[in-house]
């Protein structure tokens, strides 16, 4: 995952919304949004490599997702991987703030990471790169990339400037009621239904492929050629480039869960749409 805007306790009905796209190389096995098979009250993808993902919510109240921290173009070498973050606190009971303290310890042995963590009370982002952080994130439209939480890219700023956008234009009156995961071919996806045209601006914002002038553009040590080719929200990429794109709206009774997937060179290959019923947050 290498874009995340979030809106967090800034409208009176989606009590979080996160909009995301993932990146990644296009041959690295990874299951579709779903049920997670051992956890029934978790929901995303799943990387059938390490086991981890990337972004995934939980009835229960839980939201989790990671990006990879850019620095140089040398191989990382660790032992865990960063994606077994978004899983161990989807499926977990700890606390967003308990659970990105006790990461302390042993941060240094995921891959380089951006974390954010979201217990249906506080959001808390944790990072450990370049050294171990970790915070409450305040109620605002944020974003989140390859580099230091809110920094102000580009890609990062198209994305809050939608997010805040769409949340603003209230254009966003889903039905609520419970709606099984669908899914179906990509071609279908504009006749679906009144969610996906509500949702389509969101959509569009990150599928915006066009290159950020290079005065803005972040030094994270790739070089510029690199750079210039990461810097559009969505990476169109033969090997490597954005694999899917995520809408969640979290409100006091369900979660949306909505998801474009694409193959090499900005290919759809899927989509799924999920209304998916909260269980009662405990006192």
């Amino acid at each position: 995952m290498c874009l995340i805007a979030v809106a967090w306790r800034m409208h009176p009905r989606w009590r979080l919304a996160v909009i995301a796209n993932r990146d990644e190389f296009h041959g690295r096995p990874a299951a579709d949004a779903g049920a997670d098979p051992e956890h029934a009250d978790v929901f995303g993808g799943r990387d059938l490599t390490q086991g981890g993902s990337w972004l995934l919510a939980s009835t229960r109240g839980r939201f989790a997702a990671v990006t990879n921290v850019r620095a140089g173009t040398n191989a990382e070498v660790a032992p865990r991987s960063r994606g077994h973050l978004v899983r161990d606190f989807a499926t977990g009971d700890a606390s967003a703030e308990s659970y990105a303290m006790a990461l302390a310890p042993n941060a240094a042995q995921f891959g380089r990471f951006n974390l954010l963590c979201w217990d249906g009370d506080v959001l808390q982002f944790a990072s450990n790169h370049p050294r171990f952080e970790q915070r409450a994130v305040p109620p605002g439209v944020h974003a989140m990339s390859n580099g230091a939480f809110d920094a102000p890219w580009p890609k990062s700023g198209h994305a809050t400037r939608a997010l805040a956008s769409w949340l603003d234009a209230d254009a966003n009156k889903l039905p609520k009621g419970d709606v099984p995961a669908v899914d179906m071919p990509a071609v279908d996806m504009p006749a679906v239904d009144m969610q996906e045209v509500m949702l389509a601006p969101l959509f569009d914002a990150l599928g915006d492929m066009t290159p950020a002038p290079d005065a803005r553009l972040p030094d994270t040590g790739v070089g510029l050629e690199l750079e210039r080719m990461l810097s559009p929200p969505f990476v169109r990429g033969a090997r490597y480039g954005t694999r899917c794109s995520t809408v969640v709206l979290i409100d006091e009774t369900h979660i949306v869960f909505a998801e474009r997937r694409f193959g090499p060179d900005a290919l759809p290959i899927g989509n799924t749409f999920a209304q998916l019923a909260l269980q009662p947050f405990r006192p």
